[in-house]
């Protein structure tokens, strides 16, 4: 699976959205804040946004200090109104929908957006809860001992590695 044509392909699907009208884009810490930080360079979009999804977590008490270290070195940072604003959240994998619902919650604290996408570099069709997403780089198909993992370069391309579940 790579990446990089994956990530073409949402920003082709972003500047087609462009000429329907304004959005702004929210990515979920940490790959999914890599994807929105590359996707507005690459729109010209003067910002964008980051989502920690740590404090609203359904298994918050199982991750502990990963948590808390993801919500300390990149924190819930949204720099425009999200009250009436149309919104696409970013993220690298979707799985079973409960990220994408911390995510919603978390955005709600700053204000209620009037429409809210997702966008997704993968997809593994797993889900449980009824999530969606409006924006699909590849549906995948990964053994359930194994998770997606997105990486960034130092000249900021991306490539999945996969790596056994704990």
């Amino acid at each position: 699976m790579n990446a990089e044509l994956l990530y073409q392909k949402l920003l082709d699907a972003l500047q087609k959205k462009m000429q329907q009208g304004s959005f702004e884009l929210a990515g979920l810490a940490m790959g999914g804040a890599w994807i929105a930080e590359r996707l507005a360079r690459d729109l010209g979009l003067p910002h964008y946004g980051i989502i920690n999804v740590a404090f609203h977590r359904d298994d918050y008490a199982e991750k502990g200090m990963t948590a808390l270290r993801t919500a300390s070195t990149m924190t819930t940072h949204l720099p425009y109104e999200v009250n009436g604003a149309n919104i696409i959240l970013v993220d690298d994998v979707l799985l079973t929908g409960r990220t994408v619902r911390a995510a919603l919650n978390e955005l709600f604290d700053f204000g209620r957006p009037v429409h809210v996408e997702l966008m997704v570099l993968a997809d593994r069709d797993k889900r449980e809860l009824p999530v969606y997403a409006n924006f699909v780089g590849e549906h995948a198909q990964i053994p359930e001992n194994q998770i997606l993992v997105l990486e960034r370069d130092e000249q900021g391309r991306f490539s999945f590695v996969l790596e056994d579940r704990e």
